[in-house]
């Protein structure tokens, strides 16, 4: 089970993400980042970041710690923005935290080089996660203490959403040529051949056990939780075998196609004035 602690101050709303989680002191003197069962993005989003950000973590990925965030609304009473109160009231109870990493920075690919072989390693994750949200207009990652961390993972496992095209929809290929390391060189085979292995049924069993009962309950077509567990770990090992086989990236710059000829045209005469 996740580590739980309890807020006790609620600090400030971050407004740049569409779910606008809160930063909240807790009783184990932390800092966390809740994500908010309330929110319009409900608690599958928080289902998701349980599972990918402890599978990567469990394959050696940097992600902030995630915990079990005991919110009571009466705390966040002096926030004025009524639609943030209304958040902080639909969400009493169990939410999740992740860790505040003070004075971290947002990654910019331009300014933060990744080695090759990590970056195919966050790749081929993102791929086996099927996660929408890492491209380089919205990175998702941090760099602190000189480390890429990665945050925000509540867009993945996208196909959760419809678990009657949950197979057909975790089929079909992985777009990776809009992924914030893509200018990297990544090589999502290498990955795949160091990281697929790891990815057994006792490591899904034991990242998927994570994720509380009541996040889990109700689910059509699922008479338990634990069933849900399971079409979790069936359809994330059945993409560890074979999705570096279904990334697409972008190519390489030989790969490219030339430029037409009256834009080559254009850009010479621009450059001879």
């Amino acid at each position: 089970m996740l580590r739980e602690v309890t807020g006790i101050r609620y600090v400030t709303p971050l407004r740049e993400g569409g779910s606008v989680p809160g930063v909240v002191e807790a009783d184990d003197l932390g800092t966390y980042v809740v994500k908010f069962v309330g929110a319009a993005q409900g608690r599958k989003a928080l289902v998701a970041e349980v599972i990918a950000g402890e599978l990567g973590r469990r394959l050696g990925l940097r992600v902030p710690e995630l915990v079990r965030f005991d919110f009571d609304p009466v705390i966040g009473l002096g926030e004025p923005d009524q639609e943030i109160q209304d958040l902080l009231k639909a969400s009493g109870g169990l939410n999740l935290g992740m860790d505040f990493l003070p004075g971290a920075l947002g990654f910019d690919p331009l300014v933060f080089p990744v080695e090759p072989g990590p970056a195919g390693r966050v790749v081929w994750f993102d791929a086996l996660i099927g996660n929408v949200d890492r491209s380089w207009r919205n990175p998702n990652m941090l760099v602190w203490h000189r480390n890429v961390w990665l945050i925000d993972h509540g867009a993945s496992l996208i196909w959760h959403h419809n678990w009657k095209s949950a197979a057909a929809s975790s089929a079909k290929p992985y777009d990776a040529s809009d992924h914030a390391l893509a200018r990297f060189s990544p090589d999502p085979a290498a990955a795949a051949a160091e990281l697929a292995p790891l990815v057994t049924d006792e490591l899904l069993a034991e990242v998927t056990a994570l994720v509380p009962d009541e996040w889990l309950a109700g689910e059509p077509g699922f008479a338990t939780a634990d069933d849900v567990r399971r079409a979790y770990r069936e359809l994330l090992a059945a993409r560890a075998a074979d999705i570096h086989e279904r990334i697409r990236t972008a190519p390489k710059r030989e790969e490219r196609q030339p430029p037409p000829p009256w834009l080559r045209t254009w850009v010479e005469g621009k450059n001879a004035k």
